[in-house]
């Protein structure tokens, strides 16, 4: 007895179509979050139960709930979906029908799921990112008091050094208060980045594929993890092109005929990832002949945004060599060529 169920989840409510195999008989029903035992609803089913839901930005507490009781659930295209849809008209019930008549003539068209650690682990580098990118706010406000009181500290300023001579100004009582408030929140702010840096350095001790990665000059823990944990299975992808398409660092390309026209990168895939890469792609040339080799002769050509972007897209390439062949940085340099990169 197999129970497949098509979910159309919305914030507030979602609209459910099941059928049990022993009857046959489609059932619908709607839930509201607020109101209803979601939970209980979905435990009273028994045997193989098969759950499909549209991806989204909100479903992370439903698959988690889902995944509790021990049922399989497959996320599926949103767009991918719609295209399969037979009528053109769309509600929820409709939307909950359609899922559920792809999820029994096995047509469902699911995404890769992370498993329950990496997605745990990304939050976490999520998380810390935010928080960099609130203590950089607070930096950036105090330069602007001490340039406003006539010292520029500029990189200076998160030194013990350049601490000691912006308390050391002479200023307003308001202007005094700020500069301590924000002191304070600085303090805070890189408490906590320690806090989820001790937790992620945990998180990579015991991680081979963290620990291969990691060899390569200029990727550190950050890099390492988020690019281990948003590729997770390596072997569904069957060439570096793949990779860099899921990353997002492809160039897009416009042409016909004889015309062609070559755009920027796709942007498709982890925004945090590609910003790793080219943070660790910079820090790679310093080191690495034959990225610096490649670097210099992008910047020439095409300037030095394009060829820091060059770059993370070339390191890349070469990580994902990495694991897929299970070598680390001396194995890869001493292959040259022959790997592919």
């Amino acid at each position: 007895m197999t129970v497949y169920i098509g979910v159309d989840l919305h914030g507030r409510q979602q609209t459910v179509a099941y059928m049990d195999t022993s009857d046959g008989e489609i059932k619908q029903y709607e839930l509201h979050h607020q109101k209803d035992d979601v939970r209980s609803f979905y435990r009273q089913f028994a045997g193989e139960v098969i759950v499909g839901v549209e991806a989204s930005g909100y479903t992370s507490w439903f698959e988690e709930m889902i995944e509790e009781l021990g049922h399989k659930l497959l996320v599926g295209d949103a767009a991918k979906i719609r295209r399969l849809a037979r009528r053109r008209q769309k509600n929820d019930r409709r939307d909950a029908e359609l899922m559920l008549d792809l999820l029994m003539h096995d047509e469902f068209p699911r995404l890769f799921r992370y498993s329950a650690a990496s997605r745990e682990v990304l939050r976490q580098l999520r998380f810390r990112h935010k928080l960099v990118k609130m203590r950089t706010m607070v930096l950036n406000s105090l330069h602007a008091l001490s340039i406003g009181a006539g010292l520029s500290l500029q990189a200076k300023l998160a030194t013990a050094q350049g601490r000691a001579r912006l308390q050391q100004l002479r200023l307003s009582p308001v202007l005094n208060q700020q500069r301590d408030e924000w002191l304070a929140v600085t303090d805070e702010l890189s408490t906590r980045i320690l806090t989820v840096e001790r937790w992620l350095k945990i998180q990579a001790k015991g991680n081979a594929q963290v620990q291969r990665v990691q060899t390569h000059a200029g990727v550190g823990l950050l890099t390492s993890l988020c690019l281990v944990h948003t590729l997770g299975d390596i072997s569904r992808f069957s060439s570096t092109r793949k990779v860099t398409a899921y990353v997002g660092l492809d160039v897009t390309e416009h042409s016909s005929a004889e015309r062609k026209v070559y755009g920027g990168i796709s942007k498709a895939g982890s925004r945090l990832l590609r910003y790793l890469l080219v943070e660790a792609g910079q820090t790679a040339v310093k080191s690495d002949d034959n990225l610096r080799s490649f670097y210099n002769q992008v910047m020439k050509r095409r300037g030095k945004a394009k060829a820091k972007v060059a770059v993370a897209r070339k390191l890349l390439v070469r990580l994902f060599i990495m694991l897929r062949d299970k070598i680390d940085y001396a194995e890869f340099l001493r292959r040259g060529n022959r790997s592919g990169d």
